[in-house]
């Protein structure tokens, strides 16, 4: 995995994550549709069955954002890749430039501290 581009293991992450979460949604709406046979009422029942299928729409478009979100950013890392290879710029480390200035007027300054005594 040392090796791995970030855009895979993104995208691997981001399909786990959705996996949970429809997981988790389909749990909810099984307990949903159990309580609404469960119910005597016919109101109640209508009433968790529309719990059940809330739950599966909004449980789908959230996974569908968590995937969208996912490709952009791997699309977007890939595609910074991709530029920084084929461009090859080159950063060389600048030397710290000598402050003589400042050297000059902090002795200065130790100078006059030291008439002053």
């Amino acid at each position: 995995m040392a090796d791995a581009d970030l855009d895979v293991v993104i995208r691997q992450l981001a399909r786990q994550l959705q996996t949970g979460l429809m997981t988790r949604a389909k749990e909810r709406r099984d307990r949903f549709s159990g309580l609404a046979a469960k119910t005597k009422g016919k109101e109640t029942g209508a009433r968790f069955k529309m719990m059940a299928k809330a739950t599966m729409e909004q449980a789908t478009a959230a996974a569908k954002r968590l995937q969208m979100s996912a490709d952009n950013v791997a699309d977007s890392y890939a595609r910074a890749m991709r530029l920084a290879a084929s461009t090859r710029i080159e950063v060389k480390a600048e030397k710290p430039a000598k402050d003589k200035p400042a050297k000059k007027a902090a002795k200065a300054k130790k100078a006059k501290a030291k008439k002053a005594r």
